[in-house]
């Protein structure tokens, strides 16, 4: 790894032939100041990123990739969504998608190595991929970022050249659970049994089950990224001292950074192993809880389209499904509110008109109730849904149009 300064950094990716396509660290370990000397130095280019977060660039030249859209891409003209499993993605860059530089943000050297930190995912795959075809790997050391183990770790030989930045690395806007989510999280958790493996997804109602779960004991977490509300399990003794906490990414607040760094609790792994649905399996009790955006009465969740946009992708909920299944006493949960206040309308619809994120769950829990989805029929698992899960204004309308989709008994 050789150390340069930012011009020097700029000279280098100037040189690059034709349009690279560049592959960065994602959610909330951008690599920044890189991605600005990136874009002032080429005039073409495509950025492939996951959850992309912040300003990224909007221009003439640039185009946009990505398999899992965060807010810093969402809603860009010309965005090129890849549908794919999480689970998948290293296969497509090292297949269909092969990258010409990557750019990683680091912890600084140490031990002739540098840490990946609390963003691994996808990325020693990309790595990988680059170094097979001579491309180039970049890294941001951070002095902020935290040095965490497992995939993490990368000698510096892996890297070609690095700068050296001193910045703070950002956090999600805290929102704190509304009632809505404290209830669907407080009937999600009388789901999870006692020394349970977690995974949760995104959003305000994981957040808001992993607050419930703070009288459990001898929890594990096996999951593709994890925040702040893991870190209140451990001080609340609600984690397994002896189980290591597994994950690809996180991201939270700086006490969360300041816990991670270092700790050999920590294992961060790179995506091919925490969304493996057959790693998933062999977790014991793996209890996955994700969000969807709908579902419908044949128990099919949506968690990637808005009227027919792409809002986010499949990430890694149809991967954690399949493996909770076939977890002994696993459960694969979804849990979504009832009602779309802003668009006021049901987000239990009678069939999904786009592509399912999901399908065959255990259970689907809104603020109404719990819906018990696995070894029902199917007429069954509508009735659940529309009796449970669905607001009630909306109940009616489901039984008709259930009628009419062959569901008789509704």
């Amino acid at each position: 790894m050789r150390i340069i300064s930012e011009s020097q950094l700029a000279a280098v990716l100037a040189r690059l032939p034709g349009s690279p396509r560049v592959v960065a660290g994602g959610n909330f370990a951008t690599p920044g100041r890189a991605l600005e000397i990136l874009d002032e130095a080429v005039a073409e280019y495509r950025l492939f990123m996951l959850n992309a977060q912040g300003d990224l660039p909007d221009r003439a030249g640039v185009v946009l990739e990505t398999p899992f859209v965060g807010a810093g891409m969402r809603g860009r003209r010309g965005l090129r969504y890849l549908p794919s499993r999480l689970s998948l993605v290293p296969l497509l860059l090292k297949g269909e998608l092969p990258p010409d530089v990557v750019i990683v943000q680091t912890s600084p050297p140490a031990g002739g190595t540098v840490s990946l930190g609390i963003e691994v995912n996808i990325l020693p795959a990309a790595i990988e991929a680059v170094r097979a075809r001579g491309g180039l790997v970049i890294a941001q050391c951070n002095r902020r970022m935290p040095y965490t183990h497992g995939d993490a770790v990368l000698a510096e030989q892996e890297v070609d050249y690095a700068i050296e930045v001193d910045e703070p690395l950002p956090s999600p806007t805290p929102r704190p659970p509304g009632e809505v989510s404290r209830t669907i999280a407080e009937r999600v958790a009388a789901l999870v049994p006692q020394n349970a493996t977690l995974q949760l997804g995104i959003g305000a109602v994981p957040d808001a089950v992993l607050e419930s779960l703070r009288d459990r004991r001898g929890l594990a977490v096996w999951s593709e990224m994890f925040s702040d509300g893991v870190l209140a399990l451990e001080k609340a003794g609600a984690l397994d001292t002896q189980a290591p906490i597994t994950a690809s990414f996180a991201f939270g607040g700086q006490e969360l950074y300041d816990w991670v760094d270092r700790n050999d609790r920590v294992r961060m792994l790179r995506t091919e192993k925490t969304n493996d649905p057959g790693l998933i399996a062999r977790q014991p009790r793996l209890v996955s809880v994700n969000s969807a955006l709908e579902v419908d009465l044949f128990a099919q969740a949506n968690a990637s389209r808005v009227n027919g946009a792409i809002y986010s992708g499949f990430g890694g909920q149809s991967d954690f499904v399949v493996g909770a299944l076939h977890s002994p006493g696993g459960r694969a949960i979804i849990a979504l509110p009832s009602w779309h206040p802003k668009a006021g309308v049901s987000t239990v619809v009678p069939r999904l008109t786009g592509p399912a994120t999901s399908f065959q769950h255990s259970f689907v829990v809104s603020e109404q109730g719990t819906a018990t989805i696995w070894g029902r029929d199917a007429a069954e698992q509508a009735r659940q849904l529309i009796d449970h899960v669905a607001h009630p204004d909306a109940r009616d309308g489901l039984r008709e149009a259930g009628r009419a989709l062959g569901f008789a008994s509704l």
